[in-house]
């Protein structure tokens, strides 16, 4: 089976590319969430990358599930327990890689990203859009629910009525329209979409990498604890973050009045 991930390296940035266009960059009936799950795996080992950039080969960003490979549910007559297992131990260990990443990730979204296509831009921290790129929650037209978790992140990504809205009917946003209801940051010409993400990228790049983990850490335990919680970790995390390197170097520079250097 073909390799579905790509990957680069651009100095401190990272850009993981999809490249199974002959599907649709789909996420299942391949080997697309194992290797996405090494990758975050590497991704997290590795303290020399501050940025990750996520896009996709051909003219679709994913199609999410592969619904022909559906059909052998019914072929085999599997029982909804082996079912459930399937995915448990498949696609929904995304979700659970990708979105708890410390690292920065930018979705380039250069086509449709549909279902669980959807769902995966919505595990990444930044959307930045093609003009060509449209959204849909589809699941409901193929008669099946968000099996990837997609209930919990969209509505996190655009609200409850938004994302209602997009779950219930499986009709697709356009470009502008996700920038309009904040699924999406920036609606960029197709041809500058990579340019666009990369210079986003070196930007958060350019700032000490344990603070950019700790500081996604809170954004991420921000939306699920209390604030008295949140304090108590941002207080553990600052006398961290008081002690490093970076931190005594940014002081320095700013007293003197120059770029910092970071390590």
């Amino acid at each position: 089976m073909s390799t579905f991930l790509k990957s680069h390296r651009e100095g401190a940035i990272l850009i993981l590319t999809m490249s199974q266009p002959e599907t649709r960059n789909a996420l299942t009936g391949n080997n697309a969430v194992d290797e996405f799950v090494q990758a975050c795996d590497a991704i997290r080992q590795d303290t020399s990358i501050r940025a990750v950039i996520l896009t996709a080969e051909g003219t679709v960003f994913s199609s999410g599930g592969n619904v022909k490979d559906m059909a052998r549910y019914q072929t085999q007559q599997l029982m909804p327990d082996t079912i459930r297992e399937e995915y448990r131990n498949g696609i929904q260990r995304l979700p659970k890689a990708l979105y708890n990443l410390d690292v920065p990730v930018i979705a380039a979204i250069n086509g449709p990203a549909i279902g669980a296509g959807l769902d995966l831009t919505c595990m990444c921290d930044i959307r930045i859009a093609s003009e060509k790129a449209t959204f849909a929650e589809s699941f409901v037209k193929v008669g099946i629910v968000p099996g990837d978790g997609g209930a919990w992140l969209l509505p996190r990504a655009v609200g409850a009525s938004k994302a209602a809205e997009m779950a219930f009917t499986g009709e697709a946003l356009n470009a502008q329209q996700a920038l309009a209801c904040g699924l999406v940051s920036r609606v960029v010409p197709h041809d500058q979409l990579l340019d666009e993400a990369l210079a986003l990228a070196r930007r958060i790049a350019a700032n000490p990498g344990g603070v950019l983990r700790m500081t996604k850490r809170l954004l991420r335990e921000g939306e699920r604890s209390s604030l008295e919680s949140l304090l108590e970790l941002s207080a553990g995390y600052q006398a961290i973050a008081h002690m490093t390197d970076d931190h005594h170097e940014a002081v320095r520079a700013f007293i003197e009045k120059r770029p910092p250097q970071f390590k």
